[in-house]
């Protein structure tokens, strides 16, 4: 496992870490069980960052896991879900409230990494961010950070100077951050968390035309955003023209790689990418994931011709809207 600075915490995290969205809701049927081994495998093999949110559900899972493990290892969480998308319910009782409930949940009494998750731009403002330094000197957060969905809103977080991450989606279908904000975020000493990585699990290169989802997973009922904003569904890519370019992404594959593998590999090339948070339901899934950081670079070559396959399927349909 490799390692990298995230922001100016201090902290060294594992490129490779672990999402928890599916093992709470909107991925289909989950097993407590399952999800707990998944957890502990994949600590047993280097990650020490995973990620969850108030509303994924998994938060008592992650609590649990941090009363049977005793090394050191980081949870970050996400918070404001429940008042989305009036940006008037980022109150200070509201946000006190929701810090709160995930110190419960988490069975802890500091947070390591307490996010914004996903809040309308007007949420970005002094008084909330306020709110957040006051949470800290209260001994309740260690340190903040963002999750958003679009570049603009990660480029105004990052003005205030004690967010120390951003999260945001960044994949080979999702090349737009690499452009401008992931130097910048860099240059000032913030770390980036890549989410949705995999675009909904259209990278493993495993689904194919014929390929359903059960009812209760966002893959079936979000395509063109009925529930949340579209991009968190396969990165906001048509499943047609995802299934297309990942055909013309397997040529690329290098000799025993995954194609998921080959995706993780592509984000870790950015240096200013402080890690990347794959989800995981099974152990075996984890595994595979975390072979990732271990992978040798990919060619200029290969990094070039995914570029190209982004350009000629994918451009078209993300690059302007987040």
């Amino acid at each position: 496992m490799d390692y990298r600075e995230l922001g100016r915490t201090g902290w060294k995290v594992s490129t490779i870490g672990l999402g928890t969205w599916a093992m709470g809701s909107l991925w289909g049927a989950v097993d407590d069980r399952e999800s707990l081994a998944t957890l502990n495998r994949a600590l047993d093999l280097g990650v020490n960052f995973l990620d969850t949110a108030d509303v994924y559900g998994s938060e008592p899972l992650l609590g649990q896991l941090r009363r049977q493990r005793h090394e050191p290892f980081y949870i970050a969480t996400k918070m404001g879900m429940q008042v989305n998308p009036d940006a008037r319910g980022y109150t200070r009782k509201n946000i006190t409230t929701f810090v709160e409930n995930s110190l419960r949940n988490l069975g802890v009494e500091v947070i390591d990494l307490m996010q914004l998750h996903c809040p309308p731009i007007d949420v970005y403002n002094p008084e909330v961010f306020g709110i957040l330094d006051d949470l800290v000197k209260q001994g309740k957060i260690r340190y903040y950070g963002v999750s958003v969905e679009r570049i603009a809103e990660a480029e105004k977080a990052i003005e205030y100077p004690n967010v120390q991450s951003v999260m945001i989606i960044f994949n080979i279908f999702r090349q737009r951050p690499a452009e401008g904000f992931l130097g910048e975020a860099k240059r000032r000493g913030v770390g980036i968390i890549a989410r949705v990585p995999l675009a909904s699990g259209m990278l493993t290169g495993k689904m194919t035309p014929t390929t359903t989802f059960s009812r209760d997973d966002h893959r079936t009922f979000n395509r063109q955003g009925q529930a949340f904003d579209r991009g968190e569904t396969f990165s906001g890519v048509d499943f047609e023209t995802g299934l297309e370019a990942v055909e013309e992404l397997r040529p690329l594959i290098p000799p025993n790689v995954t194609m998921a593998q080959m995706a993780l590999r592509w984000i870790l090339m950015f240096d200013a990418v402080t890690c990347t948070i794959p989800g995981a339901k099974r152990p075996m899934q984890a595994e595979d994931n975390i072979r990732a950081a271990d992978l040798p670079p990919l060619s200029d070559s290969t990094m070039e011709k995914i570029r190209a396959i982004y350009d000629r399927h994918i451009r078209a349909q993300v690059h302007h809207l987040w």
